[in-house]
């Protein structure tokens, strides 16, 4: 049934959730789990000095946020592939969603940056309106 599940990856703790439940999906249905993790364009920051170590950290904060998600995985039976981007979250998950084919989208209810109290996060909201394949949200 699920060949490429993608999940949404931001540290927070509705993103490990959502991880959990992925990773039983891809073990059940021997899917590949594609890990994404998203961070903003620093374009508008060209001008600064630190550019270019501004990115790096940029870079560096999402490796951190996927490498932590992959020991959190731990041993797997299924193949587990990493994307990270430097673009808007909804974007990106999109984006990687329809370049690999995507049979599922796995994200949680709400990311790092949402406000406390919203029902889904503005990253949720848009990604269930645009994507070509089901999304599954975890609370």
């Amino acid at each position: 049934m699920f060949k490429e599940i993608i999940v949404a990856i931001d540290g927070s703790d509705h993103s490990h959730k959502a991880m959990d439940y992925a990773k039983g999906l891809a073990k059940q249905y021997g899917a590949t789990l594609r890990l994404v993790h998203a961070f903003p364009h620093t374009s508008d920051l060209l001008g600064y000095d630190n550019y270019e170590q501004l990115v790096a950290r940029r870079e560096n904060a999402g490796q951190t946020i996927l490498d932590q998600a992959r020991e959190k995985l731990g041993e797997a039976s299924f193949p587990i592939k990493e994307e990270l981007l430097e673009e808007p979250a909804a974007e990106a998950i999109l984006a990687v969603a329809k370049t690999r084919h995507a049979d599922l989208i796995v994200m949680g209810t709400r990311g790092r940056s949402s406000l406390e109290g919203l029902l889904l996060g503005s990253v949720s909201q848009k990604v269930i309106h645009h994507a070509d394949c089901p999304v599954m949200v975890v609370r």
